[in-house]
C-alpha cells in the first residue's frame, strides 16, 4: 500500500495546474518572453531589455492571472498603460490586449508541442485519491480545463478553480488565497485540513495566506529557497517524492 507523507490532518489536496501537475509551466514562460519582448522592442528600439524567462517570469507573472502578470511586471519596468477592454485585439498596446497577444501565442505553442502531464504528479494524484483524499484544480488559467483534458487528466479531479471560474465569481487571483479557498468550500474541507500544491512564489503566498494544513512546494526550477521564503512548509522537486510503500 502506498502511504502519502502528509499530516495525518489532511483530508483534501489542492493542485496548481502549470508546473505542479503538467509540463506546461516552460511553454507559458517562452509565449511571455515573446510577448514581453516583441513589446518591449516597440517601445524601446533595438537597445530594449529583455524578459527574463526564469527570472522575470517567476517574480511578476507566475501564478498570476494574465492581467495581474501583465500589470505586474510592466511596473518593474517603470510602464503604465491603460487597461483596455477585456477582448482588446491582440495587437493593442493596452494590458488586456498584451495579455490577450500572450493567450494566442501560449495556445499556438501548446496545439503544436502537445501536453504531458509529470508522470510522478499523476501516481500522487491517483495515490491521493485511492487513500481517500479529495482533490481539486486550482490554476490562474483560463485554458486549464483543455489543458486537463489534452494531458488526459481531467477525470482525477472533483473541483476545477480556474481563471474562467474566478472571473465568472469575482475571485480576485493568486497571491490573494481566494481561488484556493473557494477549492476547499466546494470540497466540503477546511483550509486546515487542506493541503496546498504549487511551484510560484505567488501560489506560495496564497497557501500562507489561506492559514492551509500544508503548503507543498514543487521545485522545478531550483528556487527552493524562494519557495520557502514565501510560505512553503516543505518543497520537493517532484510530487512522487511524497509517496511512500507502506507494504
Amino acid at each position: 500500500m502506498t502511504k502519502l507523507c502528509l499530516p495525518d490532518a489532511i483530508r483534501a489536496c489542492l493542485f496548481d495546474l502549470d508546473g505542479v501537475l503538467t509540463r506546461t509551466a516552460v511553454v507559458h514562460a517562452a509565449a511571455w518572453k515573446q510577448m514581453f519582448d516583441e513589446f518591449l522592442r516597440r517601445r524601446d528600439g533595438p537597445s530594449f531589455r529583455p524578459f527574463d524567462a526564469v527570472r522575470d517570469y517567476d517574480e511578476y507573472v507566475d501564478g498570476r492571472p494574465r492581467a495581474d502578470g501583465v500589470r505586474t511586471f510592466l511596473a518593474s519596468r517603470g510602464i503604465d498603460l491603460p487597461d483596455g477592454d477585456p477582448d482588446a485585439p491582440p495587437d493593442e498596446d493596452t494590458v488586456h490586449g498584451l495579455g490577450n497577444r500572450k493567450n494566442i501565442l501560449v495556445l499556438e505553442k501548446i496545439r503544436k508541442e502537445g501536453v504531458e502531464a509529470y508522470p510522478g504528479s499523476v501516481r500522487f494524484v491517483t495515490a491521493a485519491r485511492a487513500a481517500g483524499l479529495r482533490t481539486a484544480v486550482v490554476s490562474s488559467s483560463a485554458n486549464c480545463r483543455d489543458v486537463l483534458i489534452a494531458a488526459g487528466i481531467e477525470s482525477l479531479f472533483e473541483v476545477r478553480i480556474d481563471g474562467v471560474v474566478a472571473a465568472e465569481r469575482k475571485l480576485p487571483g493568486k497571491p490573494h488565497p481566494d481561488t484556493f479557498l473557494e477549492a476547499a468550500r466546494e470540497l466540503d474541507t477546511a483550509p486546515e485540513a487542506a493541503a496546498v500544491f504549487e511551484d510560484a512564489l505567488a501560489g506560495m503566498e496564497a497557501g500562507h495566506a489561506g492559514h492551509f494544513g500544508c503548503v507543498v512546494g514543487v521545485d522545478r526550477v531550483g528556487q527552493a529557497d524562494a519557495l520557502r521564503a514565501h510560505g512553503a512548509d516543505t518543497v520537493v522537486k517532484d510530487l512522487a517524492e511524497l509517496l511512500e510503500d507502506d507494504s
